[in-house]
């Protein structure tokens, strides 16, 4: 991801988020050296994932796929990416928090190899004021590509 595609990775979070990030988060992740990528086709970007490393761990703070591209296998084609990335710069694990409401999501980080491994009351904010994240890990401890 480049600052030239900010613009088009924004329209398809505002797109597909009910709270999305602003564009200044984006800008912020390029700036500050975060894994940001984006997957991107002769008709445009179709995807994008931003992870921020921090010594041998790493949090995969958003990842998002255009609404017309979902159910089609690129979340996670991109997650494995993102996790390919991390084992690349021997993190040991990845982070994330998800909604529990997202069920697709949820079940998408088990099916890649998340647990969970807490929960953050009142993280996300929605329709009734705010909604738990659960955590969870991706342990590559032990595992022979980390």
């Amino acid at each position: 991801m480049t600052e030239a595609d900010v613009d088009a990775v924004f329209a398809i979070e505002q797109a597909v988020q009910a709270y999305p990030w602003t564009r200044g988060n984006f800008s912020d992740s390029l700036a500050n050296g975060y894994l940001c990528r984006v997957d991107e086709t002769e008709d445009g970007i179709r995807g994008y994932a931003i992870l921020m490393p921090a010594v041998d761990e790493a949090e995969l703070l958003t990842i998002g796929v255009a609404a017309a591209q979902q159910r089609k296998g690129l979340g996670r084609a991109m997650l494995g990416a993102m996790l390919m990335l991390a084992r690349e710069r021997n993190m040991q694990r990845v982070f994330l928090e998800v909604r529990p409401s997202n069920t697709a999501a949820v079940a998408l980080y088990r099916s890649a190899g998340f647990a969970e491994v807490g929960v953050r009351r009142g993280y996300y904010q929605n329709a009734n004021g705010s909604e738990d994240a659960l955590v969870m890990a991706c342990d590559f401890a032990g595992d022979e590509h980390g």
